[in-house]
């Protein structure tokens, strides 16, 4: 994923509440949400290319979402997909914070990404630019592809967004229209990832629009006071955002 906004122990109706969008190129083969044939306690989209995922979860509640962390010049061709690390996560019985702190190792194999993670016990972020796990405190936070809360334009737009969503009525209408918007940054604000101005002004964008590489989906995840876990994808079928999408619809009982 791209872009992660998460409100947790802020709401009361639901003291999670996440909304992403995942971008990608268009032409990467990829599978909608679904569960998981052969492993039928994962429901996640799939990477057809390398066969992993960006967001996913188990039937007992345990999720993950993973943003790449973006940095062109640090970047290894030939390491292993970040996406596998979901689809090994949610199969491991470990405690979340336990699972990562014993695989500091493996995970520096990888490019730099960010991991957005929970389950009943808590709600937790880790980095292997930061080689470190931290426990989530309450309030409204947002995840791109810097560290957690790096005040990007559309983190800092997304998480006002949220706040006042939450403040209105949280609803899945309001959260899929938090994430459509399209309003590049402007320029003044825009960070210097090192990817280049026409780039970087894409980039900032909530929703992408692009013919080559943009959101390909839209992930909400709302869970209630009793656990219940809500999962909505929607799917765009064009490249550029229009009338055609897939609307799936998943609950997990608490």
């Amino acid at each position: 994923m791209c872009l992660v906004l998460f409100a947790h122990a802020v709401c009361s109706q639901y003291p999670l509440i996440l909304a992403a969008n995942r971008d990608e190129f268009h032409n990467r083969p990829t599978a909608p949400m679904d569960f998981w044939p052969g492993t039928p306690a994962i429901l996640a989209g799939r990477d057809l290319e390398q066969g992993g995922t960006w967001f996913g979860l188990n039937k007992n509640g345990r999720f993950a979402a993973l943003t790449n962390f973006r940095d062109p010049f640090s970047t290894q061709p030939d390491a292993p997909s970040r996406g596998e690390i979901i689809v090994d996560f949610l199969n491991s019985e470990q405690p979340c914070q336990t699972y990562f702190n014993r695989n500091l190792n493996k995970m520096m194999q990888y490019n730099g990404f960010n991991l957005l993670f929970g389950d009943a016990t808590g709600l937790f972020w880790f980095s292997n630019i930061k080689k470190k796990t931290g426990r989530i405190r309450p309030g409204v936070h947002g995840l791109s592809n810097k560290d957690l809360n790096t005040p990007w334009p559309k983190v800092f737009k997304g998480k006002n967004r949220l706040k006042q969503v939450i403040d209105d009525s949280v609803t899945t209408a309001a959260l899929f229209n938090l994430l459509s918007d399209p309003v590049p940054a402007k320029d003044d604000d825009l960070p210097d990832t090192g990817v280049g101005l026409q780039w970087e002004r894409l980039l900032s964008a909530i929703f992408i629009q692009n013919h080559i590489y943009g959101t390909r989906s839209s992930t909400l995840l709302l869970r209630d006071r009793s656990g219940g876990t809500k999962v909505i994808e929607r799917t765009y079928d064009q490249p550029e955002k229009a009338d055609l999408f897939t609307d799936r619809e998943f609950d997990i009982p608490g």
